[in-house]
């Protein structure tokens, strides 16, 4: 039997993307990224850990917004370089803008149409 740890990280440069499922509904509510560090720390402790490509560290969903993911279950799929995560998504908002889902722009024709709900103000959050 494989082993939960045994990911195609290296395969991947080192980062595998991660498709993060409200475990209740299905909706999609975010894609990130995960280091070897980030997946161990997710099964660790049952919430979200991600890599941040811009910030160049590791982060816990939710540790700036209190919007944590809590991880119900965690697929593989064949190839062992892609991670779906089922959550409760804690706070209702997944996105940094302060959207339920970072899928909230929806394409019509050539326009994008802003569809998703905004669960809370990002100045208000982050103090930006």
């Amino acid at each position: 039997m494989k082993k939960a740890k045994e990911l195609a990280f290296k395969k991947c440069g080192g980062l595998l993307p991660v498709i993060a499922q409200d475990a209740s509904t299905g909706e999609v509510l975010m894609l990130a990224y995960m280091n070897q560090e980030a997946w161990e720390k997710t099964l660790e402790t049952g919430k979200a850990h991600y890599w941040s490509r811009s910030r160049q560290k590791l982060w816990l969903k939710g540790e700036t917004s209190g919007h944590v993911q809590v991880v119900k279950d965690a697929y593989l799929d064949c190839d062992l370089d892609t991670i779906l995560l089922k959550v409760e998504q804690i706070g209702g908002a997944a996105c940094h803008t302060g959207h339920r889902s970072c899928f909230f722009n929806k394409v019509e024709g050539e326009e994008l149409k802003e569809t998703g709900e905004l669960v809370f103000d990002p100045k208000e959050v982050y103090k930006k």
